[in-house]
C-alpha cells in the first residue's frame, strides 16, 4: 500500500478526524487519528498488517513487540503474516514493561510496531524497556508519523504513513485562544 493508500484508509474508516484534541503526549492539535475506527474492522487490520509486511520484509527479526493497547492487534496481525513471535508492553505502575507471561531472551532480533505517534513517547518507552532486555531492536514501524519524520528513535524507521500535524503546548495553542471546546479521545494509560 502507498502513503496515499494509507491515508485513503483513514478517511474512509472514519479515523482521520477534525476538531481540537488533547493528544496522549499532552500537546493540543487540530487533527487527531483515532486508531480504533481502523483497528474495528478486521478486513482493515489485514490490510495493514501486509503493508508493515511488505514495509519490513528485509528486515532480519524474531520477534514483533507492540505497546498495549492500540498497537496490539496490529503488532499481533503482522506477526501472524510474517510467521513470527509476538509480544506486547503495558504500562505497570507508571513504567512500561513485558507483559508478564512473554518469553523475550537477550539477543533476539526485536521489530516495534506501533499505531500513532506525535512524539515518540511510548515508543521510547518501549525502547527503555527492551534495553533493560538486552534484545537487539532491528526498527520501529508506524501506521502513521504525525512528526513528519522528525523523530529519530536511534534505530531505523519504518512509517507507513508520514504526516507533518502541528502539536502545540497547550500554553500556545491558537485553538485554546479561540475557545474551541476541547476533546480528549482514546487513552493510552499515560
Amino acid at each position: 500500500m502507498s502513503q496515499k493508500d494509507i491515508e485513503r484508509l483513514l478517511v474512509e474508516s472514519g479515523a482521520f478526524l477534525e476538531g481540537h484534541f488533547k493528544l496522549t503526549s499532552g500537546k493540543h492539535s487540530k487533527y487527531y487519528v483515532e486508531k480504533i475506527k481502523l483497528i474495528q474492522k478486521p478486513e482493515d487490520v489485514v490490510k495493514i498488517g501486509k503493508a508493515f509486511a511488505a514495509k519490513c520484509a528485509q528486515l532480519d527479526f524474531d520477534v514483533v513487540v507492540s505497546p498495549a493497547l492500540g498497537a496490539i492487534v496490529l503488532g499481533y496481525e503482522v506477526a501472524k503474516q510474517m510467521g513470527k513471535r509476538f509480544v506486547f508492553t503495558q504500562r505497570k505502575e507508571g513504567k512500561m514493561t513485558i507483559r508478564s507471561g512473554f518469553d523475550l531472551q537477550p539477543h533476539e532480533r526485536v521489530l516495534i510496531i506501533e499505531d500513532i505517534t506525535t512524539t515518540g513517547g511510548s515508543v521510547f518507552e518501549v525502547i527503555d524497556c527492551l534495553k533493560e532486555r538486552n534484545v537487539d531492536i532491528v526498527g520501529v514501524s508506524l501506521v502513521v508519523d504525525r512528526s513528519g519524520g522528525t523523530i529519530d528513535f536511534g534505530v531505523p524507521g519504518f512509517p507507513l504513513l508520514t504526516l507533518k500535524i502541528e502539536a502545540y503546548e497547550p500554553e500556545k495553542c491558537p485553538l485554546c485562544a479561540k475557545n474551541i471546546p476541547i476533546t480528549k479521545p482514546g487513552s493510552s494509560g499515560k
